[in-house]
């Protein structure tokens, strides 16, 4: 597939969370940070609770843009499966750990960026967001 346009990559970022929260990643967010941030347009952030699960998280996401026609340019963090990047370039995708998510705290550090709105079926998954943010985070997501 080539990518042409943000609505395509917006439509692939959406992909990528979908296939997170089929994962039962929580706490799933994209953010445009393109006016921010060079080196790519959005970045779509979720939380597996252990080893395993960012592990199965990070190939599902990259099975489901595979199906796509995208294949990523990197992935890192393997060996060590607390933070696994996926690079596909207009976007990058984060799976943490919680506690690397709370040490790293990527939305707070991109906090002027806008959220892109997510499917309900992703935005709803919530629960077990580190250190109290999903209240916050949802507010971010509706407003």
């Amino acid at each position: 597939m080539t990518i042409t346009s943000k609505a395509d990559i917006e439509k692939l970022v959406r992909l990528a969370a979908t296939a997170a929260a089929e994962k039962k990643a929580t706490d799933v967010v994209a953010m445009y940070v393109a006016e921010t941030l060079v080196v790519t347009d959005y970045f779509l952030i979720a939380t597996g609770s252990n080893d395993r699960q960012v592990h199965a998280i990070a190939d599902s996401i990259e099975d489901a843009l595979r199906e796509a026609g995208v294949k990523p340019r990197g992935r890192e963090g393997e060996r060590e499966l607390k933070w696994v990047l996926l690079d596909y370039g207009d976007f990058v995708v984060h799976v943490f750990q919680p506690d690397e998510r709370g040490f790293y705290r990527l939305e707070k550090l991109w906090s002027d960026a806008p959220n892109l709105a997510l499917p309900a079926e992703v935005a709803n998954v919530t629960a077990g967001a580190p250190e109290g943010d999903a209240e916050e985070d949802s507010r971010d997501q509706q407003a």
